[in-house]
């Protein structure tokens, strides 16, 4: 009697527990986790194509940390300047990633001046982002075809970026 009345003890608990567990596993989806990561900081960076200048300016990023198919994304504003040809620029940008060890697709509406003439346009903008480094390839399109207007028409861009506020925000 004794044996029955603690099998049917344990058998209950057991049972009960696993209801317990599996409501809980239910509830709790790992894939469903994510961490939303903001960060801010001035970023410093060389461009170079046909002709040098070195980038200052500052960058927002927001990444959406999950398990499956991260994102984020990024917006910047910066000047550039080319001390041997003294044209100073102006770009305000856009990034996009998906995923951990994709490239970063993005655009950026750009404004150049060499103190006579000046040149808006845009740049569609392929990267590779690894930690606070990002390396860029892109095309300015800009409004004056001047042959002699010294900016750079195919480029690479190298920026780091020093991040100095970071927020944290879980969702589930």
């Amino acid at each position: 009697m004794r044996n029955s009345l603690l099998f049917i003890v344990l058998l209950s608990t057991s049972i009960f527990g696993r209801t317990q567990l599996l409501s809980f596993t239910n509830k709790f989806d790992i894939s469903d986790i994510e961490l939303d990561v903001h960060k801010v900081g001035p970023y410093i960076g060389m461009q170079q194509g046909k002709y040098s200048s070195i980038e200052f300016g500052a960058e927002y990023q927001h990444k959406n940390v999950k398990l499956i198919r991260p994102t984020t994304y990024s917006l910047h504003f910066g000047f550039n300047y080319n001390f041997s040809n003294n044209l100073l620029g102006y770009d305000l940008g856009y990034w996009y990633k998906a995923g951990r060890f994709n490239l970063t697709y993005g655009a950026n509406a750009i404004f150049r001046t060499d103190y006579t003439t000046n040149a808006v346009g845009f740049a569609p903008v392929v990267g590779y982002k690894v930690g606070q480094l990002h390396l860029q390839t892109g095309y300015n399109f800009l409004s004056r075809t001047n042959p002699y207007f010294p900016c750079n028409s195919f480029f690479m861009t190298i920026r780091f970026v020093l991040v100095q506020y970071r927020n944290f925000n879980w969702k589930n």
